[in-house]
């Protein structure tokens, strides 16, 4: 299994920057080197999701996920997390919580399958989230 951290980084205009890291890896880092790598030219980069204001009480809800949706986990540079987001699934049950199922929604063509899963243990998940308050 993976270890999970979520690192907060200030965000210019006093907002909050949300970046996931995956076995202390940056998920911005990892997806802009697998799509390098499949030859994917993104229209922007990515940034963590961008909040402002306290963090949002429902934010380890949202991260935690649920059946059937995607969530974005990454936004754009430009901290409209609208406007160029990376979406997956996140599946969670007593033991693990999962990130699979990765997307561009702007570019629907283009193919993540080798992109995670990645699987975490969900009392380390659930740790990395406590540290968010």
């Amino acid at each position: 299994m993976r270890q999970v951290g979520f690192e907060l980084r200030p965000w210019e205009d006093s907002g909050t920057e949300l970046v996931p890291l995956v076995n202390g890896v940056s998920l911005i880092e990892l997806v802009a080197r697998y799509e390098r790598n499949e030859g994917l030219k993104p229209a922007d980069g990515y940034a963590g999701l961008v909040l402002y204001g306290d963090l949002p009480s429902g934010l380890r809800a949202y991260l935690t996920g649920g059946p059937g949706t995607p969530y974005a986990l990454l936004g754009c540079d430009c901290g409209d997390m609208g406007c160029w987001p990376l979406a997956a699934q996140i599946h969670a049950d007593a033991d693990t919580v999962t990130w699979d199922s990765f997307r561009q929604p702007h570019r629907p063509e283009w193919d993540y399958s080798g992109f995670g899963p990645f699987t975490f243990d969900r009392a380390q998940y659930d740790e990395a989230l406590q540290l968010l308050n």
